[in-house]
C-alpha cells in the first residue's frame, strides 16, 4: 500500500514528531488531509479477514476508528490501519499484557495519586480498555449523539482531544485508558510484525529502520540512508 508522497516537508515533519514522542491529540488536525484521501481505496481493507480474539464487534470498531485518527492514512507514510495496528492491540489485550501478567496488581490503589506512581487501578489493561471504550462511547453519545466510530473525522478528533485532556468524564479506575491507547498505537505501528502490527514492515521502511539485522554498526552515524531495508525477527525482508 502506498500513500500520497506530495505533502510539503512541514507535513512530513509533523507526522514524524507526532510518532516520535508527543502525547497531544492537537496534532491530529495537522496530520489529517481528508481532501487528498477521497480518490484513495479504503485503507480498512487491510484488516479484512481478521477476526478479533478479545475485542467485541463494537470495541473493534472503536479501536479501528481511534487508531485511524491517531495515525491517519493520509500522508507520505503508512497509517495505523495499513500497518494493522488494531490487530496488534487486539492480540495484546488477549494475551499477557491484557491480563496484567507482568504488572504489580496489589492494593492499595490511590485514584488521585501522581501518575509517576504508576497504575492506580485494580483493573487489568484488558478491563481498562473494555470499560474505557464503553464509558467513552457513552460520553460521545451524550455529547455528539453518536458512538465514536460513527462520528465524522473532525468530531472524532475533538472527542479524542477531550479524552486526552481528561475531559471525557471517565471514572478514575479507567483514567489511564487514553495513555494505554496512545502508547499501544505507537507500539503496534513500530513493533516487529510477529506481534500483529507493522504489517509488511511498512513503518520501518518509512523511517529507514533496519529492523532485526544482525549487524549494521558501520552505518551508525553516517549521514545517508541505510540502503538494504529492514529484516524482521523471522528473517523476512521488506
Amino acid at each position: 500500500m502506498t500513500n500520497p508522497s506530495s505533502q510539503p516537508p512541514a507535513f512530513r515533519t509533523s507526522r514524524r514528531r507526532f510518532l516520535g514522542g508527543t502525547a497531544s491529540v492537537a496534532a491530529l488536525a495537522g496530520l489529517a488531509r481528508p481532501g487528498e484521501a477521497q480518490d484513495q481505496p479504503d485503507p480498512r481493507a487491510a484488516l479484512d479477514g481478521y477476526t478479533p480474539e478479545f475485542l467485541s464487534a463494537a470495541e473493534w470498531a472503536f479501536i479501528v476508528a481511534a487508531t485511524a485518527r491517531i495515525i491517519p492514512s493520509e500522508g507520505d507514510g503508512p497509517g495505523a490501519i495499513e500497518a494493522q495496528v488494531p490487530v496488534f492491540i487486539d492480540r495484546q489485550l488477549a494475551g499477557e499484557f491484557g491480563a496484567a501478567t507482568d504488572l504489580y496488581m496489589e492494593g492499595p490503589f490511590v485514584a488521585d495519586a501522581d501518575p509517576n506512581f504508576g497504575l492506580q487501578t485494580p483493573l487489568t489493561p484488558a478491563e481498562i480498555y473494555r470499560e474505557g471504550i464503553a464509558a467513552f462511547d457513552q460520553w460521545c453519545q451524550q455529547e455528539q449523539g453518536s458512538s465514536f466510530a460513527d462520528l465524522d473525522a473532525s468530531a472524532q478528533d475533538a472527542a479524542l482531544t477531550a479524552l486526552s485532556r481528561g475531559e471525557a468524564g471517565l471514572a478514575p479506575e479507567v483514567r489511564d485508558f487514553w495513555t494505554h491507547l496512545l502508547q499501544n498505537t505507537r507500539e503496534g505501528y513500530f513493533a516487529d510484525p510477529m506481534y500483529g502490527g507493522n504489517a509488511g514492515m511498512q513503518a520501518w521502511v518509512y523511517i529507514g529502520y533496519p529492523g532485526a539485522r544482525a549487524n549494521f554498526r558501520e552505518w551508525v552515524g553516517r549521514d545517508e540512508p541505510y540502503p538494504m531495508g529492514p529484516v524482521n525477527i523471522a528473517g523476512e525482508r521488506a
